[in-house]
C-alpha cells in the first residue's frame, strides 16, 4: 500500500524541485513539481508521492489530512505495523 502525504513547499527552485516541510518538525524533502500543471507558491501544501508532487491542496484540506494521520497513529498499538 502507498500513502501520498501532505508536505507544505518552503521553498521551489527554478530547475523544478521543491523543498517540502513534514508535519511541524524539522524534516524536509525535496519533490519534483513537473506533474504540475503550475509550481506552488511557498507556504502552499502539495502531495507528494515518491519524490513528486501530485497536486496542490488547500490549507484546510491539507491540516485535517494531518490531524486525521496523527489520530491514527496515536490509536494504533504497538505492533499493529508489521
Amino acid at each position: 500500500m502507498c500513502l501520498a502525504v501532505p508536505m507544505k513547499v518552503s521553498e521551489v527552485s527554478p530547475d523544478g524541485m521543491a523543498r517540502c516541510q513534514v508535519g511541524e518538525g524539522q524534516t524536509y524533502v525535496t519533490a519534483s513539481v513537473a506533474l504540475l500543471p503550475e509550481p506552488p507558491e511557498p507556504g502552499e501544501y502539495v502531495i507528494v508521492h515518491a519524490g513528486f508532487a501530485l497536486r496542490t491542496l488547500e490549507a484546510s484540506d491539507a491540516e485535517e489530512t494531518l490531524r486525521l494521520l496523527r489520530e491514527m497513529l496515536a490509536l494504533a498499538r504497538p505492533g499493529d505495523w508489521g
